[in-house]
């Protein structure tokens, strides 16, 4: 399936979309040597509630170490982060974080959280893998919406059907030929990202928000000033065709 996509417009980082995905996750895979572990209901506190991430020393033991001896378990946890709404190829990138697994008691950490010597977080999406290191990681900030995203694009497709299609207008013409339907996939500080499917392929619109969101109740005013911008390109539209 062949995968289309309009031209770069501005979006999160590398870095802050794994730091969004990682607030945002309920569930997450820890891979040890020992095995696979699905670990779900996170109380939607985010893997930093319950993962502490700490820079890596020597690993001295990685080599000829005794791998029966007590010591750091080497780990690697997996995120996938997946659109709520039902589109076409719901996988919206995947996250992994390798390090070594870490007794709780050597660092100041909450009752039930694990401590983890990070080596370095790999963000696979759009056929890309990045590589990310925790400076990166500490360093950016958090999408504001990260935690609210799912519960605004439901809210959006089951409610507010007809908001959809006023966005539209905004998209390309061309993109916009044969497409069956057009639901919201993404919504970040940045912008809001619509997914056209037509018949064996789909598209993603990228539709840019006059000024990225810095607090959750923003969200709102810059998607009414999408929609007014829509409406001005309707009226436009009418009245190039009466003249």
């Amino acid at each position: 399936m062949r995968r289309l996509f309009t031209a770069p417009l501005a979006q999160p980082s590398s870095a802050e979309r794994i730091r969004s995905i990682l607030t945002a996750a309920d569930s997450m895979t820890v891979v040890t040597d020992e095995g696979r572990t699905e670990v779900s209901r996170l109380d939607g506190a985010g893997v930093a509630e319950h993962i502490h991430l700490h820079p890596a020393l020597s690993r001295r033991w990685e080599g000829d170490a005794d791998p029966t001896a007590d010591g750091p378990v080497r780990a690697r946890l997996e995120f996938t982060d997946v659109a709520p709404t039902p589109v076409r190829d719901r996988v919206r990138a995947r996250v992994v974080l390798t390090g070594w697994m870490l007794d709780s008691s050597d660092h100041s950490t909450p009752s039930g959280s694990r401590c983890m010597e990070f080596a370095h977080a790999v963000l696979e999406r759009d056929g890309e893998r990045i590589t990310v290191s925790l400076d990166e990681l500490m360093e950016a900030d958090t999408d504001p919406l990260a935690t609210c995203e799912a519960g605004m694009l439901t809210h959006l497709l089951d409610d507010h059907g007809d908001i959809v299609d006023l966005l539209l207008r905004l998209v390309k013409p061309r993109l916009t030929l044969g497409a069956r339907r057009a639901l919201p996939v993404a919504i970040d500080r940045y912008g809001i990202t619509l997914r056209l499917e037509y018949a064996d392929t789909y598209a993603d619109a990228r539709l840019p928000f006059p000024a990225p969101v810095k607090e959750v109740d923003q969200a709102g005013v810059r998607i009414h000033s999408l929609l007014n911008m829509a409406r001005h390109r309707t009226s436009r539209s009418w009245l190039l065709s009466d003249s």
